[in-house]
């Protein structure tokens, strides 16, 4: 399987028909494949070879969608990067995947001198915007025009597709490894699995396109044929105008973006009826949210999608049906057809149903393995079953419920952050003697990123200053956002902070059980 197959079915199918919808552009398909064809001859030309990493640093666009073709085409491997890192987080990505073609747009055009600074290597930046050229780039639109088409690699299977980078548990980001197999796998058994997309619909593109929750509805929506309409970035009101104008049938989002759709009073100002499925993942959805939601989108049929990067990324699917039944909502879904789920012990032996356990999977959804990090990649993958990190239990019908996270990470607002990331970057002001980072519950978010710091004798630091601080170092996101200052924190004989100690007020007032 070769993730260009797609286009190249699509194309014998169906040439006429609109693939993508960016604002006032929209491409049919042969006009697509095309442009694609002569994007791939055009990154060829600046010395693109199969297996060469080539990285993407912008918002949603028309342009992001021919990028995620014509990589494979030429035989190389995208590398999508996270739109909300600090530069020194992003050149470290470049720099350790060794990414040396990068496409930049209007948004994140002004980082480039730093990224160059950072990472000498970076050869060629493809300007890839609407905006004036900035200087030392190559326009995207003249390379398109300037080069023939060529014919496509067809390159698949094992070979590796892209490197997608998450948090990291030791403070530096991790290149995850995907394979074409990896990626078409995951979608085929989630469009299996039933409401995922509909088939020759229209899906829009809300969620960040770096990402691979987003990346993956692109495979499964260019498998099923549909046309995808784009918007660079989410907000309700762009939403709501993309669904109405263009008829969506298919939207992925997490339960912060839903919450904000419907808390938006000119969201009911549209006519929405046209939207069939709602995905979501990185959270349970509230029974009062989704009553709200199904009142805003009264045709959509609502699924739960979770897994991780490492799985490609499906793991579980809540079905729109068992969303009626006020248990089974509290559930992650069942096994999709592509994999296995179990609980497992430390030792990795499964564990009767009902017992809490770590979660694994197992399927050709697993990802090859971490970027330049054999250590890590045995640690996680045993067997052939990826370890989540993630503690649960099974029902006897087959239903995972997440209870407590193995992993120390944050989900706030659908991303992930890593405890180990924020505590690196404050650790590193001069203030701070001890910090512990944890997430807490947040009406709007989710959880938030929770700092507790104990200070340096005689020292003074607001928390506004430690958040401005970590800022510099990583996301925005990332950062705290809210700080406590403790005389100390709580140990264990051992000598290390123990978390749940931290976590529990929190998370016992909030009547939850992930803490």
């Amino acid at each position: 399987m070769y993730l260009t197959q797609s286009l190249h079915r699509n194309l014998q199918q169906q040439p006429d028909r609109p693939l993508t919808i960016f604002g006032a552009r929209v491409r049919t398909i042969a006009e697509s494949a095309d442009r694609i064809a002569r994007l791939g001859g055009a990154l060829a030309a600046l010395g693109v070879r199969r297996g060469d990493r080539v990285g993407m640093l912008g918002l949603n666009s028309d342009r992001y969608f021919e990028y995620l073709y014509a990589v494979p085409w030429v035989g190389a491997a995208v590398n999508p990067v996270n739109i909300r890192w600090s530069p020194v987080e992003i050149a470290y990505s470049l720099q350790e995947s060794d990414t040396r073609v990068l496409l930049v747009d209007d948004a994140f055009a002004p980082m480039i001198p730093a990224l160059r600074a950072q990472f000498p290597e970076l050869a060629t930046v493809i300007f890839c915007g609407d905006g004036a050229q900035p200087a030392d780039t190559l326009s995207y639109e003249e390379l398109v025009a300037g080069h023939e088409p060529i014919g496509d690699t067809r390159t698949g299977g094992s070979e590796l597709a892209g490197v997608f980078y998450t948090g990291g548990t030791t403070g530096y980001p991790k290149g995850v490894m995907l394979s074409h197999d990896n990626l078409i796998v995951s979608a085929l058994g989630s469009v299996a699995a039933g409401d995922f997309v509909t088939r020759l619909g229209t899906v829009l593109h809300a969620a960040p396109m770096f990402h691979l929750a987003d990346a993956a509805m692109w495979v499964a929506a260019n498998l099923s044929g549909s046309t995808h309409a784009i918007v660079p970035v989410f907000t309700p009101a762009g939403v709501a105008d993309a669904i109405s104008a263009h008829r969506v049938t298919n939207l992925l989002l997490v339960p912060t973006m839903i919450q904000m759709l419907v808390d938006d009073p000119a969201t009911l100002d549209h006519d929405l009826d046209s939207v069939e499925t709602i995905t979501y993942g990185a959270s349970p959805i509230s029974e009062a949210l989704l009553l709200r939601a199904r009142k805003v989108f009264p045709r959509a049929r609502f699924t739960q999608a979770y897994g991780m990067t490492e799985v490609a990324p499906v793991a579980t699917l809540l079905q729109p049906d068992d969303h009626d039944d006020p248990v089974l909502r509290r559930s992650a879904g069942r096994a999709v057809p592509h994999a296995e789920v179990r609980i497992v012990d430390p030792g990795d032996r499964e564990l009767p149903r009902g017992e809490i356990g770590e979660v694994v999977v197992r399927g050709d959804n697993v990802m090859l393995g971490y970027w330049n990090r054999p250590e890590d990649t045995a640690a996680a993958v045993r067997d052939g079953w990826m370890h989540t990190g993630d503690g649960g239990y099974m029902d006897e019908r087959g239903y995972v419920f997440i209870v407590d996270r193995i992993k120390d990470m944050i989900i706030t607002g659908g991303e992930n952050v890593y405890s180990a990331e924020v505590e690196n970057a404050l650790s590193s002001h001069p203030a701070v003697a001890l910090c512990a980072v944890i997430g807490v519950p947040d009406a709007e978010w989710g959880e938030r990123v929770h700092a507790v710091v104990v200070l340096h004798p005689g020292e003074q630091a607001a928390e506004a200053e430690l958040r401005e601080h970590c800022k510099t170092l990583i996301a925005g996101y990332k950062a705290p956002r809210s700080v406590e200052f403790v005389p100390e924190l709580p140990m264990s004989g051992a000598g290390k902070i123990l978390k749940r100690e931290l976590r529990k007020p929190y998370w016992d007032a909030d009547g939850s059980q992930v803490s």
